[in-house]
């Protein structure tokens, strides 16, 4: 096979192996956290259940870059997938064993799992794009296909977990999705080249620590990004449409499902709602500065409609589309924008030391999401994501122009 056609291939095995995955993870969050709020769990301690799931992805992100440079990215790919599936059956044990410790550790491994299986994915897109002309668009648009693709079916995963915990309850969930998965990590060993994504360098361990400022930069433009979204997203969300406007099960699962599937499908058209002229050339530090200031209106206009008593679930729904279509554009330029930063030599390791990042402002929006829903209610969640977002905007002007200039079109 040519190297285009090898290319392809592997593009098409890697993505299905990441859609897999992604619907366990969706489903599992959903689960966890519809689940543990109908046993009585506060908001507070449900946010802490997904303690250890961020802050081993932080440290899974800082290593897991280096481990792929080394072993190969095929390695981490099916080792989080390993762990994703021995995360699941851990929580199928009986109530009385469900502990807060023993829930955050079964959420540890599977943080774990997710940015092995993510950082693989999204680093190996760079290694399998075939060089030439337009490679820069063309890396847009296969990271813009993969990353969209990833979350509609993050969406998907939300709806299954909320339709399985209705209709086979937990731990039936937990198993039709640990063998699903499992069946999955088969087809990806058998399917893909044992040496996939592994460099020809040996880096040392001390080179994970990016020392190229635009990625720093990004780096920390992202975690700011992605705490904004998680801060009223992950807990203060869920419950309120839960607890306040009183849907149900189904309501809340299939409401997030459509909106991450609808997010997914907006990332993924991205290329095409950024200027004509950049296409050519992929985003640059300028795209991802003006969409992160256009960004902060929408939490601020939702928190607006909130406070002066308009329709919650009317503010919610179109707010929360407004907020899909812009977050998703934002973060399919900075997806790109990292492995357009990266060498092929250095993107596992670049890409994980950016997802570092993206974990730690989950890991931090995670925790402020429980506690401030608890303190201050879904207004006070998104004028922190306000904050939030700001702060990513204002990094984002020290981010070069030209993204293009920086990237390295030859392999080592």
């Amino acid at each position: 096979m040519n190297e285009s056609v090898t290319g392809l291939r592997n593009y098409l095995v890697v993505t299905g192996g990441y859609w897999g995955f992604t619907i366990t993870d969706g489903a599992v969050r959903m689960l966890v956290v519809l689940y543990f709020h109908q046993l009585g769990y506060s908001p507070f301690e449900v946010a802490m259940l997904f303690l250890f799931y961020e802050f081993f992805g932080v440290v899974t992100n800082l290593t897991g870059g280096w481990i792929g440079a080394r072993l190969g990215l095929n390695i981490t790919m099916h080792l989080g997938m390993s762990l994703q599936v021995a995360a699941l059956v851990m929580l199928t044990v009986p109530d009385a064993w469900l502990s807060v410790a023993y829930v955050m550790a079964a959420q540890a491994l599977s943080g774990i799992a997710k940015d092995l299986n993510k950082m693989s994915a999204k680093a190996s897109v760079k290694l399998m794009l075939p060089q030439g002309e337009n490679a820069q668009s063309r890396l847009f648009h296969w990271v813009a296909l993969l990353t969209g693709s990833k979350n509609a079916l993050k969406g998907v995963g939300f709806f299954v977990g909320a339709a399985l915990l209705s209709t086979a309850g937990f731990r039936n969930a937990l198993w039709v999705l640990a063998g699903g998965l499992l069946l999955v990590l088969v087809v990806t060993v058998v399917l893909l080249p044992r040496d996939f994504g592994k460099t020809k360098a040996k880096p040392k361990f001390t080179q994970v620590f990016s020392k190229t400022a635009p990625i720093n930069w990004l780096s920390a433009a992202r975690f700011f990004l992605f705490g904004a979204r998680d801060i009223w997203f992950v807990v203060g969300l869920p419950v309120y449409l839960y607890s306040v406007l009183q849907w149900g099960f189904m309501q809340v699962g299939g409401f997030l499902a459509l909106w991450i599937i609808g997010y997914g499908f907006v990332q993924a058209a991205a290329p095409k709602l950024v200027r004509k002229t950049q296409q050519d050339l992929g985003p640059d530090g300028a795209t991802a500065r003006n969409w992160t200031l256009l960004l902060a209106l929408v939490p601020a206009v939702i928190a607006s409609a909130l406070l002066y008593e308009l329709d919650p679930a009317w503010s919610l729904i179109v707010g929360l589309a407004l907020f899909g279509i812009v977050f998703a554009v934002n973060s399919a330029v900075h997806s790109y924008l990292i492995l357009a930063y990266s060498d092929f030599d250095k993107v596992a390791m670049n890409v994980g030391f950016y997802y570092m990042a993206n974990a730690g402002g989950r890991l931090l929006g995670t925790v402020l999401s429980g506690w401030v829903y608890q303190v201050w209610g879904l207004i006070g969640c998104l004028w922190w994501s306000v904050g939030f977002i700001l702060a990513a905007a204002l990094l984002s002007f020290a981010l070069p122009v030209h993204a293009q200039s920086l990237v390295t079109p030859k392999r080592q």
